[in-house]
């Protein structure tokens, strides 16, 4: 599966934003084409055109330009093709592979019902196939509304699947489909055949749920005379529950991620795991390096199960390997999207600003963690969470032991760590407690939480002023609180 002249195409329905399905389908299609030196085209398979808009045929295309996934022809929209697409229904029709039925699907339905075959099982009874052509063709000039549909020849229809291997399908099985509706507008099997052979398309890489429909356009290229391509169908994506990814798992679109502030080389390392498997341990891979090592060959048959702790892992080193200052712009647009921009003071501060971030990376998994933690680096009214409170302000104690704390470090002549460190340890010492009782009090009242940077770190980060002034603005809150604690 080599050589310049594989061609392979992304083709999305811009009747829903790019999900994480179709961006690992577009994923494995980029990458073999980047892999072989093959051409990747995308196309927009928009003849649905009443659930088809311009807004979600830009989000698909945003979602794969965030992605890294290029185009080398493209986009082309599937709509554009309907004259070619009647082309060749008709040309179906003229060999005989093909035949106007002029059931309705009330029709239809009515001689299942008196068939007593139930819903889902009843296959077309070629009612129409017994007409005479010359009535067929009166029928047609007299104006009576038609499908056209394909008549399905005998027999059994098997490729061998990359993923799968041999697969066959028995073409009693397979109702007589519809190529054209009756407002002479294509059905999905025969516009994605057509479009494909126009495309010179060598290898079609899709999910697993296509399997069903590839016997359907395997019989359609033979009956158009076309070589095939090759078929390789990728396992569906499953939740941790097993079942098939949804929205009831959480966040399914690719967009959404990017809000969340996930990095997109973390996202396509992720979905490059998603069913393909190098052979090794490793799990982190360079854009690069999935190009180099990537086939077709060594997807997995068995569905992959999207686990949301592993993207958040592997977003996190990412994040860790970024420089600060590119995740400036990505952490002020989540601060800017929840209100919590910095004043007009951060510009001055651009360098502390600078050290906030590239100290809260070190330990956060997403842009916008980074951004709620930013939060209180700045002159925002101080939010304290409740268990935090509830764990380590212990009344009048804590109260006490903090205000002694300030007036050590307000008598420094230095404001340094080791200054800074010394004085805290030798309070302890005075006060026969163990450092922790002052440090853990201490970063609920500099930043609000329980958890966070090194103490020496924030204090580093906040400045002398700040930190004096918050431990004093905390000593007020706990004594001006009944029982001397805050609730």
């Amino acid at each position: 599966m080599s050589g310049p002249s594989l061609r392979v195409r992304f083709a999305p329905s811009p009747t829903g934003f790019l999900h994480v399905g179709g961006a690992r389908t577009a994923l494995f299609n980029w990458l073999l084409a980047r892999h072989t030196g093959g051409t990747f085209i995308l196309r927009i398979e928009d003849t649905d055109r009443e659930r088809s808009n311009d807004e979600l045929t830009a989000a698909i295309v945003d979602g794969m330009t965030w992605l890294g996934l290029d185009w080398d022809e493209g986009p082309f929209f599937q709509a554009e093709g309907l004259k070619r697409h009647q082309r060749d229904a008709l040309a179906l029709l003229e060999a005989g592979a093909a035949y106007r039925c002029f059931c309705t699907p009330e029709d239809v339905d009515r001689r299942r019902v008196v068939a007593g075959i139930r819903e889902g099982a009843f296959r077309y009874d070629r009612l129409c196939h017994r007409l005479d052509p010359d009535v067929s063709l009166r029928r047609a000039a007299d104006g009576d509304a038609f499908t056209v549909r394909f008549l399905v020849p005998r027999g059994v229809t098997r490729w061998a699947d990359v993923v799968h291997g041999p697969i066959e399908f028995d073409n009693a099985e397979i109702e007589d489909l519809i190529l054209l509706r009756s407002d002479g507008t294509p059905t999905y099997n025969l516009a994605v055949v057509s479009d494909d052979v126009e495309m010179h398309i060598t290898h079609v890489i899709r999910g697993a749920d296509h399997i069903s429909n590839t016997p359907k356009q395997i019989m359609l290229y033979q009956a158009l005379g076309r070589p095939l391509p090759v078929f390789a169908h990728v396992p569906l994506i499953h939740g941790e529950d097993g079942k098939r990814l949804s929205k009831r798992h959480g966040a399914t679109a690719i967009d959404q991620y990017q809000t969340m502030g996930i990095l997109p080389e973390a996202m396509v390392n992720f979905l490059a795991l998603l069913g393909w498997s190098s052979g090794t341990d490793q799990e982190i891979f360079s854009v690069q390096e999935l190009i180099e090592r990537f086939t077709i060959e060594q997807v997995n048959k068995k569905a992959a199960i999207f686990d949301v702790q592993k993207l958040l892992w592997l977003n996190g080193h990412y994040l860790r390997s970024r420089p600060a200052a590119d995740i400036v712009p990505l952490v002020l647009e989540h601060m800017r999207v929840a209100g919590n921009a910095p004043p007009a003071s951060a510009g001055a501060e651009h360098d502390r600003f600078l050290a906030v971030i590239g100290t809260l990376q070190a330990r956060s998994r997403t842009t916008e963690e980074i951004a709620t933690q930013a939060v209180a680096y700045f002159d925002h009214a101080l939010q304290y969470d409740p268990a935090a409170v509830r764990k380590h302000w212990k009344g009048a104690e804590t109260a006490d032991r903090l205000a002694r704390l300030r007036e050590v470090w307000t008598a420094l002549d230095r404001w340094d760590d080791d200054a800074l460190e010394a004085g805290l340890r030798g309070l302890a010492e005075t006060l026969g407690v163990k450092a922790g009782m002052l440090i853990h009090p201490l970063r609920v009242a500099l930043i609000g939480a329980a958890d966070g940077p090194g103490i020496f770190d924030i204090v580093r980060l906040l400045g002398r002023e700040r930190v004096l002034h918050r431990v004093e603005q905390a000593i007020g809150t706990m004594r001006s609180t009944a029982g001397g604690t805050v609730p």
